[in-house]
């Protein structure tokens, strides 16, 4: 084991779970409406590992980390696509009479 002094440099990924009481909806079923889950301050997540509600601001944290790494994923999803065969040859590439399409065809 390390000696360390001070924050660390990365903030550590917590690996989250839904609430067992709302299934990570974040809000119950009232007699006439949904109301807010009233465990883990109604965010519906909680440490996966130990069932545990997170602080507020790391929970913000956690949440703002999962999004990130959504957005990423989304992006490679886009450019794996655009670079496919069928993508390519759906473009319009100009090279046609009067700047049409021209696929070869």
């Amino acid at each position: 084991m390390r000696n360390s002094h001070g924050p660390a440099f990365k903030k550590a990924v917590i690996e989250l779970g839904e609430c067992p009481l709302c299934r990570g909806r974040a809000v119950t079923q009232g007699v006439f409406h949904e109301l807010p889950c009233d465990h883990w301050y109604a965010s519906g997540w909680v440490i996966a590992a130990t069932g545990e509600a997170l602080a507020l601001d790391e929970l913000v944290t956690q949440l703002s980390m999962r999004l990130q790494a959504a957005k990423r994923q989304i992006e490679q999803l886009k450019n794996s696509q655009a670079s496919r065969p069928e993508a390519v040859y759906q473009r319009s590439n100009r090279r046609g009479a009067g700047g049409t399409n021209f696929t070869g065809d």
